[in-house]
């Protein structure tokens, strides 16, 4: 997809099958693949399949990863590191509290990103949208990278239902679908949906190492949202950390499924940390 830097594409109806969403491959070539392979098995087209940015980030395949992506021709929404690294910024704008350990740890793995990226692959970058807009069985959704006023926002299970109402009203669609937050969740605001695939790179802090992507199906009765676990060869993953000497933490995390800093964790999220998810995670979105 080539669209101009901060703009808006919109796909129009997906209607005609489900569709597929994820978020944050973050350099995870092992975790990219498999989720694209798991698209093709459900036989869903490429055009049926987002992915909620943040493409690069912690692991050890940033260039091979964007090529996994670019190849299967999938849409892509700009998150913060592709912002970043797409304007040779001097960090990642994560969004990270100063002075905490995943502002630290970025350090090292956005300088090695920024070694092994081409310039094609930034220029790349530079050229996703900021939010993708489609229809489905007669519901309109915005995807983002993190929500729709900002996009290293943190919206999480427990942000506030006055907050997430804002974004909503702020973009003007029935649902939202954003990313960079990490954990999979899905809910309705006031009939409207609030959406977070997850990441299927790294883990949703819960003790597994698996990552996470959602199925949207239109029905008769309104949208089947689903959340479900992706297992893939982590342990391949965490090895090409190990040999491209990036932070032991991430590494760590792909092996473990608990994540190396809660800094940027609500009170409720931490409280739920290392408690294993459901493999599928299912919100009824009915017609009103």
């Amino acid at each position: 997809m080539a669209a101009g830097a901060g703009s808006t594409v919109d796909l129009g109806s997906l209607d005609g099958g489900p569709v597929v969403v994820f978020g944050g491959p973050v350099s995870n070539l092992q975790a990219t693949r498999a989720v694209l392979a798991r698209a093709r098995e459900l036989s869903i087209p490429a055009g049926r399949v987002i992915c909620t940015g943040d493409v690069v980030a912690y692991c050890a395949d940033p260039e091979e990863t964007v090529r996994a992506v670019r190849e299967a021709g999938i849409h892509v929404v700009m998150g913060n590191c592709e912002e970043s690294l797409g304007a040779a910024a001097d960090d990642c704008g994560c969004n990270f509290g100063a002075g905490s350990t995943c502002e630290v740890l970025a350090q090292s793995w956005y300088a090695y990103s920024v070694k092994c990226l081409s310039e094609h692959s930034r220029e790349w970058m530079r050229g996703l949208p900021r939010r993708i807009g489609f229809s489905l069985g007669g519901r309109t959704l915005a995807a983002v990278h993190g929500a729709p006023s900002q996009i290293n926002a943190w919206v999480f299970p427990s942000t506030s239902a006055e907050d997430k109402r804002r974004e909503l009203d702020l973009v003007g669609t029935d649902g939202v679908i954003g990313g960079h937050s990490g954990l999979p969740f899905a809910e309705t605001v006031d009939g409207r949906l609030w959406l977070n695939a997850g990441s299927v790179g790294l883990p949703a802090n819960d003790g597994t190492p698996r990552g996470w992507y959602a199925l949207l199906r239109a029905g008769d009765d309104g949208l089947a949202v689903e959340l479900h676990a992706l297992t893939y060869d982590h342990a391949a993953a965490a090895a090409r950390m190990r040999e491209a000497g990036l932070p032991e933490g991430y590494e760590a995390a792909l092996r473990t499924g608990i994540w190396p800093s809660w800094d940027i964790l609500p009170d409720a999220e931490r409280a739920r940390a290392g408690t294993p998810l459901p493999d599928v995670q299912r919100l009824h979105w009915a017609r009103v």
